[in-house]
Formats: structure tokens, C-alpha cells, sequence
């Protein structure tokens, strides 16, 4: 199962086929290249030739790794992470080792092959260190993501006001008391699983239909539900808790405060090789629920970040009394 970077649930190798990693590492290297070459001229003038010179090595050492590293990801992540800085400094002085053979005729290269060689490993070192600190300082949104789904998704007010409707139904409709209450265990012990994996976008929709299901034990016939998912590719990974936070804030802050109820509409299926989930509500305006529902799409937006860098995104908006967010990720898969 896939996790944080799309590589493992700890700190892990960057996803290089990822292309917001791409251009970070990019921008790492080339700004590396630059100090480089500010040190070696002898004045600011000699700095940009001298930079034009380490750009033309490193540019190509770097498109071939980035290639490299996407094709083998899945060997690096299954040897471990030190071995793969090993394996990934060792393939890089490859790399720098067969360019340089190759461009030394054109470039007037100087410096010794240990000099090289220890430019190489040292932006190497610097870039694995830049994207371990970030997956570091982006790790706690994993737990703040599972303290928000205890106390913030799931309220005091919609667990006193389910067990109600559940009591109400358990003398006219025992079965579907019943199927209540099992929805709502299953609610409950998906929020208290370790939700560091990604998940599939079928359990995503299984878990929102749950929610909704006991939602319109409360709200009944103002609650009206439409789901657009024929074209939903079942076994695409998505972060968990990521569709009923949404469903939710439909429901408490569309639905529930507008005078005849509204319907809460689920979209999902690929388009241009993503997988694009729109979702949409009524927007009551006045008379609604205070806003709180920032903070959830705040999260979600940052463990899609998290998770897919800058190949996914989230946008948010109103238009003509309706509130619609739209989701677009990776189509990835358990055994892409």
C-alpha cells in the first residue's frame, strides 16, 4: 500500500518520478551549482561563466538521475533507506564519472577527478537532506489529520443527536436501528485506525455513504444525496478521511441550516490521466452554521501535498448559491 511521498509510511527516498520533486530538486541543485560557482571565480564578474560551466555538467547528471531514480524507486524503497543513499551516491558518481568522459572534449572541465567527485556527493547529500527535513517537517499533519478526525469531524452535537435517532428507531424499524449502529461502529473504527496509508477511493465512498446514511436517520427527506461515480476507478489511492470530512461539511453547513434541506452531490472519475473529485452543496448564505470548515479543507489540502506534492491540487468556490470543491490527484494505484 502506498504512503507519505507515494514511497513508505516513515521518512523515506523522495517519489523522483513525482514532478514537483523534480523541480525542487531542480532548483536544489542548480542553486548549489550557483554557490559553487560563486566560491571558485575570482570575482562576481568570473561567478555566471563559472556557474554556464558547472550548469553544463550537472544539468545532464541530473535529467539522467531523475530518470534513473524514477525507473528503481521501487528497489530503493524495498532495500531500505541508508542502503539507498549508498546505492544513490555511488550511482551518481557513475553518472558524473561517464559525463564528464563524455563532455570532456567540449567543456573546458577543470579540477581533479576527486574534486568532482566530491562536488557530486556533497549536492547529492545536500538534496537528500533538503527533502528529508521536509518530510520531517510535514510529518505531523499525520497525526494532527487523526486528532482533527477525533475531535473536530466527528462533534459532540452528531454523535448525541445519531444515538437519538437510532433510539427513536428501535421499536418501529429494529433492523434499521441496527444497520445504524453498525454503520456508525464502522464510522468510528476507520477514525481510530492509523491513517498514515493512503486508501483506496472505494472505501473512501463505502465510509461516506455510512456517514450519510446516518445523517439522513436525522435530517430525512432535506437531506437528498446524488453520487456521479460510474466513471470511478474503484482502486485509486487517495488520503484517508478525505471524502466524509467533505460530505460532512456539506451536510452541517449546506443542508442542515437551508430551510428545505438541499442535495449533496459526489463526483468522481478520471480526466487527463488524474483522478478529479468534485463535490457540491447548497450555500445558504444567511442563517448558516458559523464558518468551520476551513480547517478541515486546510488539512486535506496539506496532506495532498503531503502525499502528492505538486501534482495535486484543491479549489474551492461559490457560484450561484452553490459551494463546490474540487479535488485533482495522481490516478495511482497499489501495484503502479
Amino acid at each position: 500500500m502506498a504512503s507519505i511521498n507515494q514511497t513508505g509510511t516513515g521518512i523515506r527516498l523522495p517519489n523522483f518520478c513525482n514532478l514537483g520533486v523534480m523541480l525542487r530538486a531542480l532548483v536544489v541543485v542548480n542553486a548549489l551549482l550557483a554557490a559553487a560557482a560563486i566560491l571558485r571565480a575570482a570575482t562576481l564578474a568570473e561567478a555566471w561563466p563559472e556557474f554556464m560551466l558547472f550548469a553544463a555538467l550537472g544539468e545532464p547528471i541530473l535529467i539522467v538521475s531523475l530518470a534513473v531514480l524514477c525507473a528503481v524507486r521501487r528497489g530503493l524503497h524495498a532495500i531500505g533507506y541508508w542502503p539507498s543513499i549508498l546505492a544513490v551516491g555511488l550511482f551518481e558518481l557513475l553518472v558524473a564519472w561517464l559525463v564528464a568522459r563524455a563532455l570532456g572534449g567540449v567543456l573546458p572541465l577543470r579540477g581533479s577527478l576527486t574534486q568532482m567527485s566530491f562536488l557530486v556527493l556533497f549536492i547529492t547529500g545536500c538534496t537528500i537532506l533538503y527533502f528529508d527535513l521536509r518530510s520531517r517537517a510535514l510529518a505531523p499533519a499525520i497525526a494532527e489529520a487523526r486528532i482533527q478526525a477525533l475531535q473536530a469531524r466527528i462533534r459532540p452535537h452528531f454523535l448525541y443527536n445519531s444515538i437519538n435517532a437510532v433510539l427513536a428507531l428501535m421499536r418501529s424499524e429494529p433492523r434499521r436501528a441496527e444497520r445504524a449502529l453498525e454503520d456508525m461502529a464502522d464510522l468510528f473504527r476507520v477514525l481510530m485506525a492509523d491513517n498514515r496509508t493512503l486508501a483506496p477511493i472505494g472505501e473512501e465512498v463505502e465510509l461516506a455513504r455510512k456517514y450519510l446514511a446516518i445523517e439522513t436517520l436525522r435530517l430525512g427527506d432535506r437531506l437528498r444525496i446524488s453520487w456521479r461515480i460510474e466513471g470511478m476507478p474503484r482502486d485509486a489511492l487517495v488520503p484517508p478521511l478525505m471524502l466524509q470530512p467533505l460530505v460532512e461539511n456539506a451536510v452541517y453547513h449546506g443542508v442542515e441550516p437551508a430551510t428545505d434541506g438541499g442535495e449533496v452531490a459526489i463526483e468522481a472519475g478520471l480526466s487527463g490521466g488524474q483522478l478529479v473529485i468534485v463535490l457540491t452543496n447548497p450555500f445558504p448564505g444567511e442563517g448558516a452554521h458559523p464558518a468551520g470548515n476551513k480547517m478541515a479543507l486546510a488539512n486535506i489540502r496539506e496532506r495532498l501535498q503531503l502525499h502528492f506534492d505538486a501534482e495535486a491540487s484543491m479549489k474551492s468556490e461559490v457560484a450561484g448559491g452553490t459551494y463546490k470543491v474540487t479535488i485533482r490527484m495522481p490516478y495511482l494505484t497499489a501495484g503502479a
